[in-house]
């Protein structure tokens, strides 16, 4: 492993815009643990250090923060943003692969939002057949039992 150069000092950071991870993280909105995680999993590239080690970002970091806090926002997960990213970074890309990718996208949430609400409709279903007193019977607890009423488990 080669021994990195070292780094600007503080001053000479702020002098050239450069952020402190804490700094990053106000100004993306995105925390310096996931900060510190998307850097290791390659999804931003490595900071630049300063002479005492401490991380460095630039404005186009931020921003590349600020685009992956939105795209998970939205629901996409860390390869889609990954591929996202390589085609925001391609300027001679065409739009129809990212619209494409937004697509599938939309497809996969409204199939989950039609799960999340067959699971909402039978858990109210569920709870107006429970009587919800002072008795042990529950259809709640039965139905998760399997329908076994008898209390064996």
């Amino acid at each position: 492993m080669t021994a990195r150069p070292p780094g600007p000092a503080r001053d000479e950071a702020r002098a050239q815009a450069l952020h402190s991870i804490g700094e990053a993280a106000r100004l993306s909105g995105v925390s310096a643990k996931m900060i510190r995680h998307y850097e290791g999993i390659g999804l931003i590239p490595e900071a630049g250090r300063t002479r005492a080690g401490y991380r460095l970002y630039a404005a186009a970091d931020i921003h590349r923060l600020r685009f992956i806090k939105r795209a998970r926002a939205l629901g996409f997960a860390i390869r889609q943003i990954e591929h996202l990213l390589a085609l925001w970074s391609d300027r001679d890309r065409a739009s129809e692969e990212v619209k494409r990718l937004a697509q599938e996208h939309a497809a996969h949430l409204g199939e989950r939002i039609a799960q999340m609400q067959a699971m909402q409709r039978t858990l109210q279903d569920l709870a107006r057949q429970c009587h919800g007193d002072d008795r042990p019977d529950c259809p709640i607890l039965d139905d998760l039992g399997g329908g076994n009423a008898a209390g064996v488990r």
